[in-house]
């Protein structure tokens, strides 16, 4: 997989991948569903570079990681007490809208909403404590299956990536359920790990 001019771009130390993205670079990473692409949040030419290298159509946002519900704060979002059940649970992803659709042009590519997930195991969280909000889009171009390992996806993008993390795996081979909240009810975009029942009975659980 690697050779003499390759080897500086694959680490398995967490250092390395986190002063990456913070100097705006973009790198393939294990999340708590696949491996991802990511790329700072808050860094619009990073964001930018990371369509270009996934040949990802202009109008589809990606799913954003975040540390913890805090951090929405940051992308002005309306949180309904459904919505933040869902977020506070394992392996959902959840569609919010925008207050102020003027904001993040760049991460709502038009649709004036944005998709959130926080992360609840793996190595993603730890680089969450230190990045708290990353794009992290499946690592594989357009319309290709997403990458197994480091090198499949070295294959699909070779030194277009700044940096691959070789230290830890992702903990699911499915993508997470996208889930949007209209009137209090759950519309599942996308069913992953959770299931729609899982979902409902989530949003019902008698509130504490």
């Amino acid at each position: 997989m690697e050779n003499s001019h390759q080897k500086n771009i694959f680490t398995n130390n967490l250092e390395d991948i986190i002063k990456a993205l913070k100097n705006g670079k973009v790198v393939v990473f294990p999340t708590d569903t696949l491996y991802g692409i990511l790329a700072d949040a808050f860094n619009k030419k990073a964001v930018e570079r990371v369509y270009k290298i996934k040949k990802r159509k202009p109008d589809k946002p990606y799913i954003i990681l975040i540390k913890d519900i805090s951090v929405l704060k940051k992308f002005n979002v309306y949180l309904s007490t459904e919505e933040k059940k869902l977020l506070q649970a394992k392996g959902i992803t959840v569609i919010l809208n925008l207050k102020n659709p003027t904001e993040f042009e760049y991460l709502h590519r038009g649709l004036n909403s944005l998709a959130f997930r926080i992360p609840k195991e793996g190595v993603i969280v730890n680089l969450l404590n230190k990045i708290p909000a990353v794009i992290a889009p499946s690592a594989n171009p357009e319309n290709l299956p997403p990458a197994k390992n480091i090198e499949e996806a070295f294959k699909y993008f070779k030194e277009n990536i700044d940096l691959y993390f070789t230290g830890d795996k992702p903990k699911s081979e499915k993508p997470s359920t996208i889930v949007k909240i209209e009137n209090g009810k759950p519309i599942i975009l996308r069913e992953g790990n959770i299931s729609e029942k899982e979902i409902k009975d989530i949003i019902e659980h008698k509130k504490n």
